[in-house]
């Protein structure tokens, strides 16, 4: 077992990943937005993916990378750094072609740029303080401050329609994170009486030390809004209908940052709080309530996915679908189901990021983004089909691609904690998704059109995109380059 890492190293590497992005934003702040300045986001994401990589490699073997009673990183963080850090690159080197478009074509000016610079690393920063937090107030306000940068990028266009998602997105999320933090709040107020004041009462570690102690009406209560509040933000029933609006009005980059980043870190928090809350109330009552949320969640996306006809709102349904399933696995909550939860996490991140920046660069060739007008788009523009069909394949579970290694674990998971039924409903409606998808993308990618052919995929943009889809597919090949890392990670919150 590694050594736990302390003092001023490891105040380096968890500041490093917060630091960096900070810089990024403050520059672009100072100078405006040019592409010599907006590099320094991709180099601020690249940072967060070598301190998640270099943090795996000691959090593996049970290390812990700790700055004081507030940072830490442990494997489960260090995973979620290096999801991250991988989406961050994809989203941020997309970004750079596309807010050059858009000065381009007058869509936006040099004011909406810069705020465009500052508020992505802005956002990045947020969601790395979330997942290296100790302190569970602290998580929540990173959360929330991720919901007030956001809003604004949503936005970002101006129009009609961008401002409507907004003020949906932020009336929806601002309900989820009050009843989030008043859960928050009642986890303190059974800390105090519990007696636990070492650290502070919201001290992740020393809450999990002592969660028996915690009291189980209370914190029934306390979980219960928990799962409300958070799952608003991982995009669950019943407060999820900000999602499709935010993913499809808000530019592509950031839409492959909600979905392959944040809606993951609401997860994050639910999966931290879920260990504290089985020792506290019993794991009957928190996998009941995680299995109905998930279940209700997946129902619904399945149904509106084969209603879709708008191809960006239909993979922002499929974000409710995988999070859904990986909520499942949280609720299932043994170790192979939470490893088989971060390993869908990462794939589903890096695909969902590659699928996002890919439809944005579908939208600035073809102007719409109905499915039915855009026909026969792997003879008009093969490397940008490509890409996207293969994407869609890694999205589908489709092998040798990780999510389905992941699912199948899931699967697994479910028959081993006698929980088949659940594993049953989930093949499903995969099944019925899988479907779905593919006769809507047969048409877009593979119909007839009368339509020439569009201009080539930016090398700055496909090089990223091509990354990810191959990690996705080694990752569902062999398991070294994560396997000690998600079972290190799985038995941190993972019960048996």
């Amino acid at each position: 077992m590694t050594a736990d890492l302390t003092g001023g190293a490891a105040l380096l590497l968890v500041a490093a990943p917060i630091a960096a992005p900070l810089l990024a934003a403050g520059a672009t702040l100072l100078m405006g937005w040019r592409r010599s300045v907006a590099v320094g986001t991709v180099a601020a994401a690249t940072v967060v993916l070598t301190v998640g990589v270099g943090t795996a490699v000691w959090t593996a073997d049970g290390g812990i990378v700790a700055a004081g009673n507030w940072l830490r990183i442990d494997a489960l963080s260090g995973l979620m750094l290096i999801v991250i850090g991988a989406v961050g690159v994809i989203a941020t080197c997309s970004g750079l072609g596309y807010i050059a478009d858009e000065l381009d074509a007058g869509h936006t000016d040099a004011t909406g740029a810069r705020r465009y610079g500052v508020l992505v690393p802005l956002f990045i920063a947020a969601m790395v303080l979330a997942v290296v937090a100790n302190n569970l107030g602290l998580l929540w306000a990173a959360v929330e401050a991720t919901t007030i940068v956001t809003a604004f990028l949503v936005g970002h266009r101006r129009t009609k329609q961008s401002l409507e998602a907004t003020w949906k997105y932020v009336v929806i999320c601002s309900v989820g994170i009050a009843l989030a933090y008043l859960g928050t709040v009642l986890v303190n107020y059974a800390a105090k009486h519990a007696g636990i004041t070492e650290h502070g009462t919201l001290d992740w570690t020393q809450l999990v030390a002592h969660a028996g102690d915690l009291d189980p009406g209370v914190m029934r209560l306390a979980f219960a809004l928990l799962v409300l509040g958070f799952g608003t933000k991982a995009g669950l029933m019943p407060l999820h209908s900000w999602l499709p609006d935010a993913h499809s009005q808000a530019p592509a980059p950031v839409s492959a940052l909600m979905s392959g980043v944040l809606l993951p870190v609401a997860i994050y928090a639910l999966a931290r709080y879920r260990v504290i809350a089985v020792a506290s109330v019993g794991a009957g009552f928190v996998r009941g309530l995680l299995i109905a949320v998930a279940l209700a969640s997946l129902l619904l996306a399945v149904g509106l996915i084969i209603a879709q006809r708008d191809y960006k709102r239909l993979l922002a349904y499929s974000s409710i679908e995988h999070m859904a399933i990986a909520a499942i696995g949280v609720a299932i909550g043994t170790p192979l189901a939470i490893a088989a939860v971060l390993l869908h996490i990462v794939g589903h991140g890096l695909g969902k990021a590659v699928l996002f920046c890919g439809a944005g660069e579908i939208l600035a060739r073809e102007g719409t983004t109905r499915i039915d007008q855009v026909r026969g788009l792997l003879l008009r523009a093969p490397m940008l089909a490509g890409v996207f069909a293969v994407g869609l394949a890694a999205l589908l579970g489709l092998p040798p691609f990780s999510l389905f290694v992941s699912e199948i674990g899931l699967i697994r998971a479910g028959f081993a904690a006698e929980l088949g039924w659940v594993a049953a409903a989930v093949l499903v409606l995969l099944l019925v998704v899988f479907i779905a998808i593919v006769a809507k993308a047969a048409g877009l990618l593979l119909g007839t059109s009368t339509a020439g052919p569009t201009g080539a995929l930016r090398v700055s943009t496909a090089a990223p995109l091509l990354a990810g889809l191959g990690i996705v597919a080694v990752l569902g090949i062999v398991d070294w380059p994560l396997g000690r890392l998600l079972q290190a990670a799985g038995t941190i919150v993972g019960t048996r």
